[in-house]
């Protein structure tokens, strides 16, 4: 196969608002190197870590909740979900989808016309479990927004499916984010998870691994929603903020919150759990701070996890899923990658359920 030297590509520029990104139509093809593969994009999802790291929401000189647009106080020494300044030109996406079309030196051949998935995780192989050693697809290296990519071939999953190269770019963030978050909190048969937030990729694909897991799931989103998250499968579904929500819970016994908001209603959150419960988070799109009583944590020996680096198999994980047909992909839009500017302002504006999706 010949392959061109130059491609389109949406390009972010520096820290800032969606005019931080610029359409490229003669940008380097990138090559793979040793154990590398290059991927022909077919599509690429969008998520809150795409939002964040353009507007530089991760340096802790920001407070607000998570927006997309610019904040007037960015710390150039922490913009980014790793805590390190992040280098420009940078074409981001976490989300790729697509066909491997060549192989570099040491990666197996026998993947080449493959589809695949990109994990989202850059692993140091030689010590893949270590945090510290991770750095993000699309955020310390380019991704997906772009007619090709390349990524590390220990680093993505084949997928057998029959679904679309846009349905498939809905899962990789978002699920393996949500079966991350189910690890560490040890969701099994027999808890009851509370997910809000219910309505996005990250609340969606915790309703769906959960539920896989045998647990209860009950469900919070805007009840414009309700009709879109009940097709995931939830147990239970309930306003996205309910004035008194104790009372809206009824009898059910709260084991497990699988959080990405936080925000003003964290507190409520943590009060419903039962004694010995887990709190997970890997968002907090309401906002990153909260009024935490240490008194309610300890007393009622709760267990707090955080959740970014997700472990080697998590991708495989859902990959397996994906190939068996046991879980259902949230597909809320697709857009020409050269309005990507528009499809992240849609999905910033969080009126769809699921995920949102741009294809080259």
């Amino acid at each position: 196969m010949i392959l061109p030297e130059t491609m389109k590509a949406m390009v972010l520029t520096g820290h800032g608002d969606l005019d931080k990104y610029e359409w490229n139509e003669a940008w380097p093809v990138p090559q793979p190197g040793p154990m590398e593969v290059l991927i022909k994009v077919g599509a690429c999802g969008l998520n809150n870590t795409d939002v964040n790291t353009r507007t530089g929401w991760y340096s802790k000189a920001v407070d607000e909740a998570t927006t997309g647009g610019a904040y007037e106080d960015v710390n150039e020494e922490d913009p980014t979900w790793g805590g390190a300044p992040l280098t420009f030109p940078r074409i981001q996406g976490a989300d790729a989808v697509g066909t491997v079309v060549a192989a570099g030196a040491g990666a197996d051949a026998g993947l080449i016309g493959k589809r695949v998935m990109v994990g989202g995780w850059i692993r140091d192989w030689s010590d893949p479990a270590n945090k510290d050693k991770a750095g993000y697809f699309g955020s310390e290296c380019d991704g997906g927004f772009a007619e090709y990519t390349k990524a590390d071939s220990r680093a993505i999953a084949v997928v057998d499916s029959p679904m679309t190269d846009a349905e498939l770019a809905t899962f990789s963030c978002s699920y393996v984010t949500a079966e991350g978050m189910l690890e560490r909190a040890n969701v099994q048969a027999g808890d009851t998870v509370l997910v809000p937030g219910a309505s996005g990729g990250v609340g969606g694909a915790v309703i769906q691994l959960a539920k896989l897991r045998g647990a209860r799931v009950i469900a919070m989103a805007s009840e414009a929603k309700h009709a879109d998250v009940a097709e995931l499968g939830p147990d239970v579904i309930l306003p996205r903020a309910p004035e008194n929500l104790r009372a809206a819970l009824g009898d059910e016994k709260i084991t497990v919150v699988a959080d990405v908001v936080g925000g003003s209603q964290w507190g409520a959150l943590i009060d419903v759990l039962e004694r010995g419960g887990r709190y997970t988070c890997s968002g907090a799109i309401a906002g990153p701070m909260v009024d935490f009583d240490l008194r309610t944590f300890y007393l009622r020996d709760l267990t707090f996890t955080g959740s970014t680096v997700t472990s080697p198999q998590t991708l495989a994980n859902v990959a397996a899923y994906i190939a068996q047909g046991t879980l259902k992909p949230a597909l809320a839009a697709t857009y020409p990658l050269h309005s990507l500017p528009e499809a992240q302002a849609a999905f910033i504006a969080k009126k769809h359920t699921g995920n949102i999706v741009v294809v080259p």
